[in-house]
């Protein structure tokens, strides 16, 4: 699978580029099929970011990327 920076991350936010991607977990999904998240914009989160803490205030379980393809992953700040 492949890795993405943070900042390439940011880019797939639906403004920059057409594509609308968020992580959860290091795992970057592509969200731009749910109409939920038009413009990029989902109630107060916006794509093209790691939504991994901001997950506890959803009322939703993590559960709700199953729903998403799996494009790559978010490479650790480690590196």
């Amino acid at each position: 699978m492949k890795e993405y920076t943070k900042a390439q991350l940011a880019l797939r936010n639906g403004q920059d580029r057409e594509e609308i991607w968020c992580a959860y977990k290091g795992i970057i999904y592509d969200v731009g099929a749910s109409r939920l998240w038009r413009n990029g914009h989902h109630y107060e989160h916006w794509a093209g970011q790691d939504l991994t803490k901001e997950l506890g205030d959803a009322p939703h379980t993590e559960k709700v990327f199953e729903r998403f393809s799996a494009i790559g992953k978010l490479q650790s700040q480690e590196k």
